[in-house]
C-alpha cells in the first residue's frame, strides 16, 4: 500500500550509511538506514508501512501527512 507521509534520507559520514528521518513519526531522531539510498529509501518505506500497521491495529489515529505548500515558492 502507498502512503503519502514524508522521508528525509541523508548521508552520515560518521555511519558510512544513509539515515532514514520520517517526521511524522518523531519517536526518534533516524528510524532505518542502508548503504544505499535506494535501500534507505525502501527500508523507510517498510518502517512507514509497520508503523501504520501498528497504529491501526492499537486503534491509535494515523499522523496526518505534512504537505508541501500550495503556493509556488519565490525566488529572488
Amino acid at each position: 500500500m502507498s502512503y503519502h507521509y514524508s522521508m528525509v534520507i541523508q548521508w552520515s559520514q560518521e555511519d558510512q550509511l544513509f539515515l532514514v528521518h520520517l517526521p511524522e513519526f518523531p519517536w526518534q531522531e533516524f528510524h532505518t538506514h542502508g548503504r544505499t539510498y535506494e535501500e534507505a529509501a525502501k527500508n523507510g518505506q517498510e518502517v512507514i508501512e509497520a508503523f501504520v500497521e501498528m497504529l491501526s491495529q492499537g486503534n491509535q489515529p494515523l499522523p496526518e501527512p505534512r504537505m508541501l505548500p500550495t503556493k509556488p515558492l519565490q525566488v529572488a
